[in-house]
């Protein structure tokens, strides 16, 4: 039976695309096992999926100052040292790793070994931790084309693999749950794992208006619901949504959300129109910009800048995506990146001869 270590951890991002791969793994005749941070969320994720856990210390790379920065380089040689301990007694046949700060050990590890590493970076630019990995990676599979030219003669194009679950929600369960009626569109909101602050402002300050066409399904985000609003008639809102997003999925006619790589990806797997909203530059380095950016000149998506948006802006976008969606829904369908998870388990097949 071949080997396999799976690694990602830090946000959902970084993990969902993993499970994602675990049936198709499990088909192909693989031992899984994966490697996260001591009690990072990918814990959590990893042994709800049914595999073997192993903790290893971690640090974060940060790109401004902080007094941490002179503490965790010891941590990420610690965890170099606990993943080299993990893939001699393993000895996987290949690592897969999805990113976050964890992982940089890992890859070091098991390139140290020989063992075959590929790489998924779902942005359009590595961030700073694929950056140092990728050299140590035999593959680095991508998600937009553009990313290419960032990666050299290492690029996979596979896109992103989506969690085969998704494609099997059930709109009446999400109906119930939410309270709404069967024959109005519906809009669901998320701004991933965390929330979006400015997203709920946004959408609550148009609420007035859209409701007078759509209801709304609100995943906030922990500790950011809205007491005036319970009992909204046609508003439902909710901290966090998990084992029912497929049914979310299933429900909505148009989504509003940030411009996480694996999120949009999602969306645009289920052709779903959509109104993207990105994470500024001012708090983050602007992935998700150029995330959005590309999804909207392929004709998946409609951007919204979340610094100088309105209400107004809100409702007329959400109005023009409504009546436009067979446009969106036709771009998606004729899209190539979405075979992910065949895509990838393929690749790791074929380096783990």
């Amino acid at each position: 039976m071949k080997k396999i270590i799976l690694t990602g951890g830090g946000t959902a991002g970084h993990v969902t695309p993993n499970i994602a791969l675990i049936p198709k793994l499990r088909e192909s005749g693989f031992d899984i096992q994966y490697i996260g941070s001591y009690n990072g969320m990918e814990k959590e994720l990893a042994e709800d999926a049914g595999l073997p856990y192993c903790g290893i210390s971690s640090g974060k790379l940060r790109r401004y100052f902080s007094w941490k920065n002179f503490s965790d380089p010891f941590r990420v040689i610690k965890g170099y040292f606990e993943a080299k301990k993990i893939i001699r007694t393993y000895q996987p046949d290949v690592v897969f790793s999805k990113g976050g700060f964890v992982t940089v050990p890992v890859v070091f590890a098991a390139h140290k070994y020989k063992v075959p590493v590929i790489i998924h970076e779902s942005d359009m630019t590595p961030g700073l931790a694929n950056k140092l990995a990728i050299k140590k990676a035999t593959k680095v599979c991508h998600n937009f084309p553009e990313t290419a030219q960032y990666l050299g003669s290492k690029a996979v194009h596979t896109g992103s693999p989506i969690r085969r679950e998704l494609f099997e929600g059930n709109k009446i369960t999400a109906l119930n749950m939410c309270g709404f009626t069967a024959n109005k569109p519906v809009i669901m909101v998320t701004g991933g794992s965390l929330g979006a602050e400015n997203v709920n402002k946004l959408v609550r300050s148009a609420l007035p208006e859209l409701l007078k066409k759509f209801q709304v399904a609100h995943l906030c985000g922990n500790g950011k619901l809205d007491k005036s609003l319970v009992g909204t008639k046609g508003y439902a809102q909710f901290e966090y949504i998990r084992d029912e997003m497929k049914d979310f999925f299933a429900m909505a006619d148009l989504i509003i959300s940030r411009a996480g790589a694996n999120s949009i990806c999602e969306i645009s797997a289920l052709k779903k129109p959509n109104i993207l909203i990105p994470l500024s530059a001012k708090a983050s380095r602007g992935d998700q910009i150029l995330n959005a950016k590309s999804y909207e000149k392929q004709g998946f998506s409609k951007v919204l800048d979340e610094d100088v948006a309105t209400s107004e802006d809100l409702i007329h976008t959400v109005n023009e995506v409504y009546d436009n969606r067979a446009d969106y829904i036709h771009a998606m369908e004729k899209s190539s990146g979405t075979g992910g998870v065949e895509k990838i388990v393929e690749l790791i097949k074929e380096l783990a001869k």
